[in-house]
């Protein structure tokens, strides 16, 4: 039974400082949730339309969480979705372990990434390309954040997050190349990329933060041909990552 207590539980998980607090974040829509359901989180609690239920009976049955039955409109009320007629589901958030390189891979690095909708992108990229992990700066947009999660489109459930002091994180001595995505780096497209290395992409506005260059192996950059001054973080993430792994 879908109790008041249980709406505002749901509906707190909507803000950092909640998801924070209980260990956990809220994921929305038939495909989100079935991926959901297809990984390795831990799910607490889901919320289901008949319509739904019925249609994935086979696959409720090995669920061993609470399933609570819900109409459309009650189900529309507890997320962020505007239309939702099919699943809602709260998981706990996973432990922030230290991602390194373990074999042949490209590892993205977000500096300062902030926009929610650039990081979901991001990761939806990086699972298109294999990419498994990603390390992200303490002030890179939150992972379980519902715009994140959303424009994942089902990919956060493939790929690896890590948050850390990046400064830290490469003054350990790491021994891989390390790529950045800056204006006055080499054409992408002329890049030999290694088959293990770091690509640090920077804030949407200011690019990689100064203190991060010392670390850097080799800059690059897409070369412009128009007059746009500058491209979204995610979409030169993607281009810099088709040219990266097109020999992968």
């Amino acid at each position: 039974m879908l109790t008041k207590a249980k709406v505002k539980y749901i509906k707190s998980l909507q803000i950092k400082k909640f998801r924070k607090m209980y260990g956990e974040f809220v994921v929305e829509g038939a495909k989100s949730v079935l991926e959901l359901l297809h990984s390795d989180f831990q799910i607490s609690s889901l919320y289901l339309t008949d319509d739904f239920s019925k249609k994935y009976e086979n696959l409720l049955k090995s669920v061993k969480v609470e399933i609570i039955s819900v109409k459309q409109q009650e189900l529309e009320g507890l997320g962020t979705f505007s239309s939702n007629n099919a699943a809602l589901a709260v998981v706990k958030i996973k432990d922030n372990n230290l991602l390194l390189i373990e074999q042949e891979e490209l590892v993205l690095v977000l500096d300062e990434v902030k926009d929610p909708g650039n990081l979901g992108t991001i990761i939806r990229i990086a699972d298109w390309y294999g990419i498994q992990k990603i390390v992200c700066s303490n002030d890179t947009a939150e992972v379980y954040n519902p715009k994140v999660i959303s424009s994942t489109m089902g990919s956060f459930t493939r790929v690896k997050i890590y948050y850390c002091d990046l400064l830290e994180y490469f003054g350990r001595g790491l021994k891989e190349k390390v790529y950045a995505a800056m204006l006055d780096g080499e054409d992408v497209h002329k890049v030999k990329f290694e088959k293990k290395g770091y690509l640090i992409m920077g804030n949407e506005s200011s690019g990689i933060r100064a203190e991060l260059h010392p670390f850097i192996s080799e800059k690059i950059s897409i070369p412009r041909k128009g007059r746009a001054e500058s491209l979204n973080v995610a979409v030169a993430t993607g281009i810099i990552c088709d040219s990266a792994l097109k020999d992968a």
